[in-house]
């Protein structure tokens, strides 16, 4: 996630202080020299912005004339290394500075709509480069010829150089494509695919920046009857095409510009078939989590009660995550063995924003069988895939998924949680070691199965599919049969260690809520911020008995896994009124007022009087509570949750 640095229209003068820096008071006479100075002073705050914030970097968007010409042009060129720089140390290696086709090397506002030699400079100081979108068929090719180009010194690292210029290829170059169709080629829209078959990121090998994708929603929302269902189905239509895959998407012919050719292309593509499918990282180095939200809801769960329900919906990014890359948007499943010759059942899925485990959806997977009058017909096996993730060998894995399921009358399910290699690259299928999952039943009809799997000694990595084999037994298997599956969350990550380390229990040590405006009237709206920090809690200490000074065993094993300290998803925040008389009700009964994450900070939450319960000045005071929701979905207990009372100063209460 990128924060956008932008100058427009007379933006010029700032664009030079953030070159220059910024002169402290009473300070003596500034150095002048010849050139332009570029100081690291804003450099340094920007990327300490993005540190706190929680984003990646910045796109620089200079919509401005440079009236210092090339001397300005060459020190913003500068500064944006010396940005580059302060992002890394204080963001980390991933962080990026990407320049936008704006000014050129003299400092004139022209928008090039390709790399060429004008903006090639500031191409060179940035991790990318994002072009405008109003270039004709041809500047996509003519775009890779000129970067392959270049002087290889320029765009490469041979190893022997400190350079803090990042390695260039085509895949740095993001070329723009505009959802609104304004000058974009193909016209926006349905038509955007036109523009992307152009920049070919798949065989020309040059990226895609989308401007304008909101188009789905902004460009129907002012229409009678538009909601959300609507909008979701033209946000599916557009990303990765109709629900029903013979639905013919129509098009609008675009307008052309004077002079310019026909350009004809094929129907209807959705953006998602121009990239290559990639799977997650390997849950070794980074837990694997889904509650397969879109990062869009309704109401919010946890663990599989309604804590919210709003009548205009929510939306936050941070709470989106995987949808199950071979279960949505549209099933793969098979017969179990393949030892069934019958046509297999059909399947689809679907975001149910109606229920959930943790978070504002599940994904609904039905199933439809047609039914068979052969002998065995009774019972039937299929195979459910998931989510493809990517293992180490010596590494062993636990998954865990909470789903819920829905049997026709005259049906039963038996549902089993497993993994599978996956072919890739041709030759034999790496060999798994899975273990038998366990399953527990939860509140509110869910189900929670474990397991875990390795790969085998020998394969030092291998693809794997995680799913469900789900076995159905009717009454009547002659007769169609109906049944759903919901998926609430899954998980994947590195076993635990053995039980002689020493592992801590995530917990919240404690929390605090600062006011930020004073009470002086029962009308006063209540506003502050709530902090807390985070902690891990171990075990009782049982010593072993040391025989000697010379015993090699040590009096404990501390886990020094990348698990070893806990960190968390997210925070649920709670509240409860301290009545005029009497105690306050214990955590169970307390209110929902948000999560934390949509501020981009962690361990805070801002409260307001508009997320507050309406008799929230009834009482003597305020009993905030905060949940945590570790990196593997679960729900902190209450007894390892932190909570703070904040109680109110008015004359006469």
């Amino acid at each position: 996630m990128l924060g956008t640095i932008i100058f427009e229209g007379s933006g010029e003068a700032d664009c030079l202080k953030l070159i220059v820096g910024c002169p402290q008071a009473g300070a003596g006479p500034t150095l002048r020299t010849d050139s332009i100075p570029v100081s690291r002073h804003y450099a340094s705050v920007l990327a300490e912005l993005a540190r706190q914030r929680g984003f990646d970097g910045y796109l620089l968007n200079v919509e401005c004339p440079l009236r210092g010409g090339p001397e300005q042009a060459r020190a913003l060129a500068e500064w944006i290394l010396l940005l580059r720089s302060e992002l890394v140390t204080k963001v980390g290696p991933h962080a990026q500075a990407i320049w936008y086709d704006s000014v050129v090397f003299n400092g004139q506002l022209r928008w090039q709509d390709r790399l060429n030699s004008l903006n090639l400079p500031f191409f060179l100081s940035s991790d990318a480069f994002f072009t405008n979108y109003t270039w004709p068929p041809s500047f996509p090719a003519l775009t890779a010829q000129y970067f392959m180009s270049l002087d290889p010194v320029l765009i490469s690292d041979d190893g022997k150089r400190s350079s803090i210029s990042s390695v260039k290829s085509l895949q740095s170059i993001f070329t723009g494509v505009d959802v609104w169709g304004r000058g974009s080629h193909g016209g926006g829209g349905f038509g955007s695919y036109k523009a992307m078959t152009h920049i070919d990121p798949q065989s020309l090998g040059l990226s895609v920046a989308l401007f304008g994708q909101a188009w789905t929603w902004e460009s129907e929302q002012d229409k009678p009857g538009w909601n959300w269902d609507q909008w979701w189905e033209y946000e599916r239509k557009l990303w990765i095409g109709p629900a029903d895959p013979q639905e013919v998407v129509p098009v609008p012919d675009a307008p052309r510009r004077p002079g310019e050719p026909e350009c004809p292309h094929d129907a209807f593509e959705p953006v998602a078939s121009f990239f290559v499918h990639a799977t997650p990282p390997d849950p070794a180095q980074l837990v694997f989590y889904t509650s397969f939200s879109p990062g869009v809801g309704r109401s919010w769960f946890v663990e599989g009660v309604n804590v919210l329900q709003t009548e205009d919906g929510w939306t936050d990014v941070d709470k989106q995550s995987s949808l199950g890359n071979l279960v949505w948007p549209r099933p793969s499943v098979m017969w179990e063995n393949n030892d069934c010759p019958e046509p297999l059942p059909s399947a689809s899925s679907m975001l149910d924003m109606s229920d959930a485990w943790n978070g504002g959806n599940t994904l609904k997977v039905s199933i439809s069988y047609a039914g068979s009058t052969a002998d065995d017909a009774l019972f039937r096996c299929i195979w459910l895939p998931v989510q493809s993730l990517n293992v180490t060998s010596l590494v062993s894995y636990d998954v865990s998924i909470v789903y819920k399921t829905v049997a026709c009358e005259g049906s039963d399910l038996d549902l089993g949680l497993f993994v599978k290699s996956l072919m890739a690259g041709g030759g034999d299928l790496p060999e798994l070691t899975v273990g038998t999952s366990t399953q527990s039943d939860l509140e509110n009809g869910w189900t929670r199965q474990v397991l875990s799997f390795s790969l085998s000694p020998g394969t030092a990595n291998a693809s794997v599919a995680v799913g469900l084999i789900i076995g159905f037994i009717a009454e009547n298997p002659s007769q169609a049969l109906d049944f759903s599956v919901s998926l609430g969350q899954l998980a994947v990550y590195p076993s635990p260690p053995s039980t002689r380390v020493s592992r801590g229990t995530p917990g919240i040590l404690w929390a605090k809520f600062q006011s930020t405006k004073p009470l002086t009237s029962p009308s006063t709206g209540l506003s502050g911020l709530l902090a807390w920090d985070i902690a891990s809690f171990f075990p009782p200490l049982t010593l072993r008995v040391i025989s000697s000074s010379e015993d090699p065993n040590p009096a404990w094993i501390l886990d020094d896994t990348k698990e070893r300290f806990p960190s968390f998803l997210y925070f649920n925040i709670y509240v409860n009124l301290h009545p005029l008389s009497g105690s306050v009700t214990g955590a169970t009964g307390a209110i929902f007022i948000g999560t934390t994450g949509l501020d981009g900070r962690a361990n805070r939450f801002y409260v307001d009087s508009a997320i507050l319960p309406k008799n929230v000045m009834d009482g003597r005071g305020l009993r905030f509570y905060v949940q945590g929701v570790s990196n593997k979905g679960d729900v902190l207990p209450w007894e390892m949750c932190a909570h703070v009372d904040y109680m109110f100063e008015l004359g006469g209460r």
